[in-house]
């Protein structure tokens, strides 16, 4: 059984920041950071102090985390990032809320005694008796320090103060990863207190103006026998209370999730009691744990519970099936077709994620070259009146200010052109659409039609499949075209206003004409978009023109979505170069090559059309880690340590062209690798250069890693490789968590069905039986497993390293 601790972070917007450029304004964003380690960072959003960044992260933990720390810093082209203000959380202030926390917090200011980092190894020993009674103080190393120079890198040493006694160690010049090995001696009197304290602060020495602080750790001298480990550095007590909301908001989503995730087949009971109504068509659809499931889940968690089923559906080749029934349980309670999967149920929220889940290459390959035109043209655009800045023109025009009328006209040329090659390029990918997707949309339109067979509704069989794929899909994808992959960068002010106008159009389409835009405005563009709603049903039906030997086919086809081993997870250029290669001539040791990353290995080769490829097979990976800044002359450098086909690891460095970049890398790589075995517990984030390692100044190539690696890993929920036990174990805590709610709907459910159609239920016994007999198993088994009552526990860390060394 795995220990599973993994945290939600939606970062939604932010408002009234202060103003850092001499605009006026602030080019925002966000970076996360866990006990100190950076394990993300939002898009930049330009000339703003409201921004909105709408972006989100589920990450996976090491279960012994402290805090979680959100900085907002304003991006420079030139000199260092300014810092806005930050928004600390513990993990007791996280696990105090269950349903997570979902507020606007201030921003407080950053104090730089406050932002220290890192840990420090120490033993202290001190006799029970003798005297004179003598502490020894054995100042080993640390590691991770915050960097304080502008080398990237400190001078670091330690103070220490005991019973009015201090002492130093020596300077270890420009490293973050200092090794001291010096043992400090304090003789304390006989009639010292027991409670004193042992103060070990840690500081960057400065030739010129006064030392930095770099952190702290207090051991009580009450310990019984000697006190040996590493210690986290903590800031100084803060004297003052900090200000709030000076420095502005962050509005922001944040919720804990610990759990133990059993072997697969432990679940495979819950997801069969799940499937059942999938397998067995003809059981009445109240009376199944997947209609209960439905039924006790709320409107927080439905979007949570909506991925889970479509991960776990699309593993047992069930997705469609799936989506069929709970899109007919949706029809039988609508009676107004115009209301239809207009709410967010849970059907809606289903379909919504299954088209995220299989569909995200091809929305990339309808919409990207549209986007991309218009985040490079940078035209302006605006049809709203109550908007025109019709100084503006003066950019358009050397003839003096245009008129509302020819800014109007301008702009609508621009949106037409790029409203009619978008339309082009949806009407015009049949062929490029998943057939998961088009044999789920047949199934969709089959069952509208049954509901509302009537020919005044023959539109609401177009509708709800364009209000899934225009509204749902295309249309928020052209509005946050950095949500959805399309772009690395949030869109600027300019630019965002033409993605709003083109969305705004998509949606009018996407309603076939059943509901008109409401600004009034927006009518010179009705000429474009009538033509365009024509073309847009001709589509449709060609969508949905799969044959019975296509939707046979299609109920096997995962290996369409970006689940399959196989299938490439991220790919594109990069730079890198292999740790044993000569540098004499450093800036041009790292070589562009094209790089694929699937489940099963890391490849690459001088171009995408190459057929030579080198590769790192994905289960040799033993460590995914940034490397410091300054190290190379190219920012932005990660490396990738796997063994070679001799047991032998090997070093591979990797420079991205961005910090965004770096970070979808790191992320990619960690979540494919995030079931090895043999990770190795610590490396050097450096490279050995000129006989020694450049970061903690070791001569010893093989030295062992100064640094701790880090397991913290950013999950994207769309492209995660399928995990059926962790999704089951989710569903699982769902049902748990509904508490007396829970048999309360069973017992609903169960007395209509029992009313309508009298008689056996299929499936072997009431779902309230068996449901309840899943569920006590499950708790059996975490139970079980929890006190390794006959069942084999999984190897803890100390076991690994201990296999490793020997």
């Amino acid at each position: 059984m795995a220990k599973s601790t993994s945290l939600y972070c939606r970062l939604v917007e932010g408002k009234e920041l202060p103003a850092k450029d001499i605009s006026g304004s602030s080019d925002p964003y966000c970076v996360v950071k866990v006990d100190n380690e950076v394990v993300a960072r939002t898009a930049t959003v330009w000339r703003s102090l409201n921004p909105f960044w709408g972006e989100e992260f589920t990450l996976r933990l090491p279960g012994g985390f402290h805090s979680l720390t959100i900085y907002v810093l304003d991006e420079d082209t030139i000199g260092h990032d300014d810092v806005i203000g930050k928004v600390s959380l513990s993990r007791r202030q996280i696990s105090a809320q269950p349903r997570g926390i979902d507020s606007w917090l201030s921003l407080a200011p950053v104090h730089p005694d406050q932002e220290v980092q890192g840990e420090i190894h120490l033993e202290v020993r001190m006799p029970e008796q003798g005297h004179p009674r003598v502490l020894r103080c054995h100042l080993i190393a640390a590691r991770d320090l915050a960097p304080r120079d502008p080398s990237g890198t400190s001078d670091p040493f330690v103070r220490v103060s005991c019973c009015g006694h201090t002492q130093e160690t020596a300077v270890i010049k420009k490293t973050r990863f200092p090794h001291w090995d010096e043992v400090l001696e304090f003789e304390l009197a006989q009639d010292e207190p027991g409670d004193s304290m042992l103060s070990v602060e840690v500081w960057d020495w400065d030739i010129v103006g006064k030392n930095d602080f770099l952190g702290q750790v207090k051991v009580p001298l009450d310990a019984p026998g000697p006190t040996e480990g590493w210690f986290q550095l903590l800031p100084f007590p803060s004297s003052t209370k900090e200000p709030g909301g000076q420095l502005g908001s962050l509005r922001l989503t944040v919720r804990l999730l610990e759990d133990r995730v059993l072997p697969q087949h432990c679940y495979q009971p819950l997801i069969q009691l799940l499937a059942e109504p999938l397998c067995c068509p003809g059981q009445p659809s109240a009376s199944t744990a997947l209609a209960v499931l439905e039924e006790v889940t709320s409107g927080d968690s439905r979007q949570d519970v909506a991925t889970k089923l479509v991960k776990v559906f699309l593993a047992q080749d069930l997705a469609v099936p799936f989506l069929d029934y709970i899109i007919t349980r949706e029809l039988t309670r609508t009676a107004d077709p115009n209301t239809l999967f207009r709410s967010n149920s849970l059907a809606s929220k289903s379909v919504e994620q299954f088209l995220k889940a299989v569909g995200l290459p091809y929305l990339h390959a309808v919409l990207k070259p549209v986007v991309n035109r218009i985040f490079e043209e940078k035209k302006y655009v605006e049809l709203d009146p109550c908007k025109m800045e019709l100084s503006r023109s003066r950019r358009i025009s050397f003839k003096g200010s245009l008129s509302e009328a020819q800014v109007r006209e301008s702009s609508l040329e621009l949106l037409q052109g790029y409203l009619g090659d978008t339309v082009d390029a949806i009407v015009g990918s049949v062929d490029k659409c998943p057939l998961l997707m088009r044999v789920a949309f047949k199934r969709l339109r089959r069952r509208v039609e049954e509901r509302f067979p009537s020919p005044q509704h023959e539109e609401v069989q177009y509708f709800a499949i364009s209000g899934f794929l225009f509204l749902r899909f295309f249309a928020p994808a052209v509005l946050t075209p950095k949500l959805f992959g399309l772009r690395e960068q949030h869109a600027e002010p300019r630019t965002g206003r033409t993605l709003l106008l083109l969305a705004k159009a998509l949606q009018s389409i996407g309603n076939l004409g059943l509901q008109p835009g409401k600004e009034p405005w927006m009518a010179p563009l009705h000429t474009v978009l009538l033509p365009s709603i024509t073309r847009v049903r001709a589509f449709l039906d060609s969508l949905i023109e799969v044959d019975s030997t296509q939707a046979t086919a299609g109920e096997g086809m995962v290996s369409a979505a970006p689940f399959s081993p196989s299938a490439t997870i991220k790919e594109g250029f990069l730079h890198s170069r292999e740790a044993e290669e000569p540098s004499l001539l450093p800036r041009f040791a790292f070589k562009k090559r094209y790089f694929w990353l699937s489940a099963q290995a890391l490849s690459y080769s001088k171009s995408p059309e190459c057929q030579e490829r080198s590769c790192i097979p994905v289960g040799h990976i033993q460590a995914v880690e940034r490397v410091d800044e300054g190290t190379f002359p190219q920012p932005h450098v990660m490396q990738v340590v796997a063994q070679d086909g001799t047991g032998q690891l090997r070093t591979t460095y990797i420079q991205c062209k961005s910090a965004s970049e770096l970070w979808q890398w790191l992320w990619a790589l960690r979540q494919a690798s995030s079931a090895n075995g043999a990770m190795l517990p610590t490396c050097h984030p450096g490279a050995f250069r000129t006989a020694r390692w450049t970061c903690c100044l070791q001569p010893n190539r093989a030295a062992p890693g100064c640094s701790r690696t880090h397991s913290a890993v950013a999950l994207d929920e769309w492209s995660d490789p399928l995990d059926p036990a962790a999704a089951a174990q989710s569903l699982y805590g769902h049902l748990q968590r509904a508490g007396t709610r829970l048999w309360e709907v069973v017992a609903e459910l169960e007395g209509s069905v029992a009313v309508q159609s009298p008689g056996p239920k299929l499936g072997g016994g009431a779902v309230a039986e068996r449901l309840r007999a899943v569920l006590r198993d499950l708790d059996v088994a975490h139970e079980a497993f929890a006190g390794g009552d006959g069942v084999s526990s999984p190897p803890t860390d100390a076991d690994t390293d201990a296999a490793a060394a020997t």
